[in-house]
């Protein structure tokens, strides 16, 4: 269950001011149709971590142990810094109507995604652990979590929730988790 809970709390606190959270707010506005976009957070999400894990868990068994565990200590590392750096939307990412919300929603999340935070995320937290389907419904959860609030109430919790904070809390986690791989032997 570790895996599952570091990866859901991990993913919830990196996606917190994340593009992806700025495109739920923007296909929530625009489109109004809340369960809709979340189905489609949903399935992106899936496919997109599903392929990251798959990634992460192949790194694990394609690396020596003391490789694995320099490399995810400092990608771990890297990443405390990266959360500090705020994201903002990316134009080329503007949603198609013609496709429907579903499509429309799937498709922009999923590209949104690659390359994101919380995509390399879940490849670093399957090769840290071994448990492909525990990251994966975990990285999936943290992203609702995320998400699906600020798909159904909107600008009122952006505007709220201290977003440097949060920011700060998931670095802070990823420098322990940092520090754990490299001091730690597994």
């Amino acid at each position: 269950m570790e895996p599952f809970f570091i990866s859901a709390g991990l993913v919830a606190l990196a996606e917190m001011g994340d593009k992806t959270q700025l495109l739920a707010l923007i296909l929530a506005a625009r489109f109004k149709k809340p369960f809709t976009i979340v189905l489609g957070i949903l399935i992106a999400t899936v496919a997109n971590h599903a392929l990251a894990g798959a990634l992460g868990a192949w790194i694990s068994r394609a690396l020596s142990p003391d490789v694995l565990r320099w490399g995810l200590g400092l990608s771990f590392l890297a990443m405390a810094a990266w959360m500090l750096i705020p994201d903002k939307m990316d134009d080329e990412h503007s949603p198609a109507p013609r496709w429907g919300v579903l499509l429309t929603t799937v498709v922009v999340f999923f590209l949104a995604e690659m390359g994101d935070k919380t995509q390399i995320a879940t490849v670093m937290l399957a090769a840290r652990y071994d448990s492909f389907y525990s990251v994966v419904a975990g990285t999936t959860l943290g992203m609702l979590l995320a998400n699906a609030p600020v798909v159904w109430l909107g600008e009122r919790i952006t505007r709220r929730v201290p977003l440097k904070l949060v920011h700060r809390i998931s670095a802070g986690i990823f420098v322990v988790l940092g520090l754990l791989a490299l001091l730690v032997p597994s």
